[in-house]
């Protein structure tokens, strides 16, 4: 597992390249702010990334999710951006868990939210 690195947006910008995503990367709970963190990834490879992503927060109901995770298609040559809130950190590790389907070429951007 990788820990994944968060950058803060400024008013005057802040440079931020991306960073190769690994099979199973983390987010801890530290870096992710009473607003969360947007976690954008950016497809380069040929094929489709399916990116799986913890949360253990609850429905609307208040009912605990029932597998703790959801999937997500990001289709090769685009991006999408995920919100990641602190009700999605695991408890017990403190983490939240986000593993991709194919790694080659696909990177990604984690901002704070203020």
């Amino acid at each position: 597992m990788a820990a994944l690195t968060a950058f803060t947006p400024t008013t005057t910008g802040v440079a931020n390249a991306g960073a190769a995503v690994s099979a199973s990367d983390t987010i801890d709970a530290s870096t992710i702010t009473s607003g969360g963190v947007y976690l954008e990834i950016i497809n380069g490879n040929a094929s489709s990334d399916t990116v799986t992503i913890t949360d253990y927060g609850t429905t609307a109901a208040g009912n605990s999710l029932p597998s703790n995770t959801f999937s997500v298609t990001v289709t090769n040559g685009t991006s999408k951006i995920f919100w990641i809130r602190p009700t999605q950190v695991n408890p017990a590790t403190g983490l939240v868990t986000v593993t991709h389907s194919v790694t080659a070429t696909v990177t990604y951007k984690l901002y704070v939210v203020q």
